[in-house]
């Protein structure tokens, strides 16, 4: 094998591992957030708190990026682009899915939301022509597997629960849109592009929040301040800068399928936090989703 070779094999098992890194980031950070949003909850409607949480944090990498002589402006003819990947990763998945946790409970807003590899599978085969394999298919199954033994769906008052299920549902296929749709980036540097990004899709929660229901500013407590400060630093910040530079690097159903331990970290991190049991099922899912990880991991080794 020639140098040259060499060189670029490394270098591509390097962009694969630290596409698993930011995905691993990603996903601790996301699946801390549902318990995170439950707090806030018991303080403010969701669907503002998060579009609080979010502008707050696109302020911040704004900031940061200015500090660091980053050009802040986006280039001429790029905000259109901005607004969809903004509609797609930001106000779609944290917007839609917070406001559907008002029709339904968590474990089934994480159920339906987290069909997204499945839509991200089939969308990259057209868009992309990334035609899934077996292990993709493999990977995907037992991951989904593990989020039905979790998180059982109810049967009953499901006719209530439509709008609930009609929100995360979008929510899912949009996100899953956008992460194939949208891997180009705009020509800014990553923290800027996440700042816009964020900037843009919180501010559509914001007012889409002040539209639903007017919150009582008052209500925050100290609780519901730290959950929004940690709403704001890491799913909102941190975990959107490391979640497009893990799709940049790794195949869009591998990268998707990672995220199908979000929900599984937030059914920890709730029953640590707020006293939710966990039993022989969380076991269960536990095993077939990591087994799934696990399959996906390979096929992007090999």
């Amino acid at each position: 094998m020639s140098t040259d070779a060499s060189g670029g094999l490394k270098a591509g098992l390097d962009a694969r591992l630290l596409g698993w890194a930011c995905l691993m980031v990603t996903a601790f950070g996301w699946g801390l957030g549902w318990p995170m949003i439950k707090i806030i909850m018991e303080d403010w409607p969701p669907l503002f708190a998060r579009g609080t949480a979010g502008l707050a944090a696109a302020a911040g990498l704004l900031a940061v990026g200015a500090m660091r002589g980053d050009a802040i402006a986006p280039p001429p003819g790029s905000w259109r682009q901005l607004g969809l990947a903004s509609f797609t990763s930001v106000f779609a998945w944290m917007g839609l899915t917070a406001l559907s946790l008002l029709w339904l409970r968590v474990a089934e807003c994480a159920l339906i939301t987290f069909t997204m590899p499945i839509w991200a599978t089939l969308l990259a085969w057209p868009v992309l022509g990334q035609r899934p394999d077996l292990r993709n298919w493999l990977a995907i199954a037992l991951g989904s597997g593990g989020l039905l033994v979790l998180f059982g769906a109810r049967t009953e008052g499901a006719a209530d629960q439509l709008p609930g299920i009609a929100l995360a549902l979008t929510a899912a296929i949009l996100f899953a849109l956008g992460s194939v749709a949208f891997r180009r980036p705009v020509a800014l540097t990553p923290l800027v592009r996440t700042g816009w990004l964020i900037g843009l899709g919180s501010a559509m929660m914001f007012l889409a929040g002040l539209l639903v229901a007017l919150p009582d500013l008052g209500a925050l407590t100290w609780r519901g301040a730290g959950a929004l400060t940690y709403m704001a630093l890491f799913p909102m910040a941190l975990c959107y800068l490391a979640w497009f530079a893990a799709a940049a690097r790794l195949p869009v159903a591998t990268a998707s399928t990672g995220l199908l331990l979000i929900p599984i970290i937030g059914a920890v991190s709730t029953a640590v936090l707020l006293g939710e049991p966990l039993g022989l099922r969380a076991a269960v899912a536990f095993a077939l989703t990591l087994a799934g990880v696990a399959i996906a991991m390979r096929a992007t080794a090999d």
